[in-house]
């Protein structure tokens, strides 16, 4: 077992701990698995999340590291961030430290209980991790949690580097314990998946036991209360700003020519020095790095930049520190065009704002939209491509509204329509079919949602339209895994206590209750059973007594679910193919391409999951047992 230590305060600037930190060695990490291994070696003794990326690795090496340190650390995938949220502050409440972790549009869920939690505030330390993704890479949005803190009036971390994120994860707990209030740390995909040598401190098993002591005006306050409450918060953010400016001159020159200052913060920072040790700058510009965004002593900056004829405020995505500054003359940023408001920065746009402005000749040419790139596809042998070519084919003039998960993929086979958030898919699909209900043509209406996307939030969408008496078909794509994260578990799949999952969870029970009346599960890969129970829901929403029919197409995912035995192998017989295209254009499948002009499967990618026997319409494509 890990020695155990006494806990330690966050007391103004100063640092100041009453255990030995020695460092113990150190190791090659992800920045998610820093963070992973940090909130162990500051005595989190609660870990909860959902997965999304670029979080999803933070709850997995908590996993990994509580398993081989044997430790009893409480780590859960929730399901949802909402709850994940909720039961991580409730360990709080009762004097544990806890933590939650998720992606930037996860916190849009978790929005509830975190702007309620910063008025009651907290007991053991809690932290708040939100993982941006400026790009956006696998996001709907690129917005900036930090702004999210400012609007919470929590306060937010912005780490620079792998290194620096397992460090504030410390300063994190600890300002929050001395405040009694929820702290944010909002690492980027740069940081969450870059690798550096990161130190490595012994686990920290605080001796402390769960201990809640009953407070119901501050824990179950009324709204009289939440105003004492509020005004409690306000003290709290305005004490921080003033004492915890937390700038860190990164260099100050030594004559600076220019009468520059940057300010930066988080992975932007990085560039910023990266940019002016390459541009023989750094001499001659003074570089400010912000630690914590939000609160900032916004008249002790204006303090610090007086004395500069010039400022330019490099961070991602938002405005947030620029947004500070008072004193507008002479500042440049997002807020007056200099720096892009959407999109990552990099390194190369950082250097010809700079070279630009100083006026240098700009060293290279610095573009505004991505290169050409291949899309995403479906793996080959998927079994939601299968689902998706049954729905195609048995109700062709459908509309297909869908969700997020790898089947948002189901756009390149013309069978998702719309895709806004997790859960709207279901919403969405009554909201089209009471848009159409006076119209006897009203076309059919086929909603799909993954099934860990369903228990996220699906559930709620589907008692909703059951009770307000929708027809449409849902199709719940049950993969058994969330594959599109890198294969975290779901309630409905196998249970396993390495994993932070518990007993499974019946899908098909949790349906009927909803209300539904037509459910059927079956094996996507049987395709004409598939498009015979499609057509038979889809006269189901059409009858008088009739509702919303809900098929399950269970097959687990290839790359992380159980691995089922392979059908024969399939292939195109050249001589017969007619070029009718159904194959290429409709079917998506990366196992199949053009060589000569005349399709082929390619052997090294195909799973022979048989699915492509069904698609061609003169039966060029046969079975060819292997030798």
């Amino acid at each position: 077992m890990a020695k155990r230590y006494s806990p330690f305060f966050f007391v103004g600037k100063e640092r100041e701990m009453d255990y030995c930190r020695e460092k113990i060695g150190e190791a090659f990490l992800m920045g998610n698995e820093a963070i992973g291994r940090a909130l162990l070696e500051h005595g989190a003794f609660c870990v909860t999340s959902y997965p999304g990326t670029p979080a999803s690795e933070i709850l997995e090496a908590v996993i990994q590291y509580n398993k081989d340190e044997k430790l009893d650390v409480h780590t859960e995938w929730s399901v949802n961030e909402k709850a994940a949220f909720e039961v991580s502050i409730g360990c709080s409440l009762a004097g544990m430290r806890a933590a939650v972790a998720m992606k930037q549009v996860g916190l849009n869920v978790a929005s509830d209980p975190l702007m309620s939690s910063a008025y009651t505030g907290i007991k053991g330390g809690f932290v708040i991790i939100s993982a941006d993704d400026p790009g956006p890479f696998s996001s709907q949005t690129e917005q900036d949690s930090r702004a999210f803190a400012s609007f919470a009036k929590v306060p937010v971390f912005d780490p620079s580097s792998p290194a620096e994120a397992a460090e504030m994860i410390g300063e994190a707990f600890q300002l929050s314990e001395a405040y009694q209030i929820p702290v944010m740390v909002r690492p980027t995909t740069r940081v969450c998946h870059a690798r550096q040598m990161v130190p490595l401190y012994p686990i920290l098993e605080l001796d402390r036991k769960g201990n809640f002591a009953k407070d119901p005006h501050r824990w179950a306050a009324t709204p009289r209360y939440r105003f004492f409450l509020h005004q409690q918060l306000n003290g709290k953010v305005r004490e921080i700003g003033k004492m915890n400016l937390r700038r860190i001159e990164a260099h100050s020159s030594r004559q600076n020519l220019h009468g520059l200052a940057i300010l930066s913060s988080g992975v932007a920072f990085s560039y910023v020095y990266d940019v002016l040790v390459a541009m023989g700058l750094l001499d001659q510009i003074d570089l400010i790095k912000i630690d914590i965004p939000y609160p900032i002593d916004a008249f002790g900056l204006e303090d610090i930049l007086k004395s500069y004829s010039q400022v330019f405020v490099f961070e991602e995505t938002y405005p947030v520190i620029e947004g500070h500054l008072l004193d507008r003359r002479g500042v440049r940023g997002k807020m007056d065009g200099t720096v892009p408001s959407e999109g990552e920065l990099t390194p190369d746009g950082i250097q010809a704002i700079l070279e630009s402005f100083l006026g240098r000749k700009i060293s290279s040419e610095v573009k505004t939209h991505r290169a050409k790139e291949n899309p995403p596809r479906l793996c080959p042998g998927c079994p939601h491509r299968a689902a998706f070519y049954a729905i195609k084919k048995a109700l062709p003039k459908g509309i297909y509204p869908s969700d997020i998960g790898c089947y948002t993929l189901g756009i390149h086979m013309g069978v998702v329509d719309t895709c806004l958030c997790m859960g709207a898919g279901i919403n969405q699909a009554a909201g089209f079919y009471h848009a159409y209900s006076n119209d006897k043509n009203r076309p059919p209406i086929i909603a799909t949602i993954g099934d860990s996307t369903f228990f996220h939030s699906g559930i709620t969408a589907l008692m909703n339209a059951v009770h307000q008496g929708a027809r449409f078909i849902l199709v719940i794509l049950d993969n058994s895994i969330t594959a599109m994260t890198g294969g975290q578990p779901t309630l409905a799949g196998i249970p396993s206590p390495d994993t932070g999952m518990g007993p499974e969870i019946d899908l098909m029970q949790v349906i009927r209750s909803c209300g539904v009346k037509f459910i059927d599960e079956i094996d996507p890969y049987e395709v004409p059973l598939m498009i015979e129970r499609l057509k038979q829901a889809e006269a189901f929403t059409r009858n008088e007594k009739g509702g919303v029919a809900v098929i399950i197409s269970k097959r687990p995912c290839l790359m992380y679910g159980e691995k089922t035995k392979r059908p024969d192998r399939t292939k195109i017989s050249i001589q017969e193919c007619k070029e009718c295209g159904i194959c290429m254009d409709h079917f998506d499948c990366p196992a199949m391409v053009k060589e000569r002009e005349e399709p082929k499967i390619l052997d090294e990618f195909c799973t022979g999951c048989g699915t492509c026997l069904h698609l061609c319409p003169t039966g060029s494509i046969r079975k060819e047992e292997e030798g």
